[in-house]
């Protein structure tokens, strides 16, 4: 597995260097220990946590309520865990990025 994915039982946690700001919202690869993962919000009022709450449910087909922003909340740095994935994008990640 990527060293910016850990995996256990029911749980997946994502280190991410997110790029607010963007024209659309994708992962754009790997930065340092990190996944890329660019925005298409501002960094302001939370707009930019949210746009990235709601990619990661829809990339792993979860209720938004199974994202958790574990660290880094008003930072470019975070730890996102998904419970209960129904999808593993990030294994295809993983294959594309590495």
């Amino acid at each position: 597995m990527a060293a910016w994915c850990t995996e256990l039982a029911n749980w997946v946690e994502l280190e991410l260097h997110v790029q607010p700001g963007a024209k659309l919202t994708e992962v754009a690869g790997v930065h340092g220990d990190a996944l890329k993962v660019r925005l298409a919000a501002r960094p302001v009022e939370g707009q930019a946590n949210a746009e990235l709450v709601r990619f990661l449910a829809d990339a792993f087909d979860v209720p938004r309520r199974n994202v958790t922003l574990v660290h880094g909340a008003s930072s470019r740095r975070k730890r996102v865990r998904i419970s209960a994935p129904a999808r593993r994008p990030d294994r295809e990640w993983a294959k594309l990025f590495a």
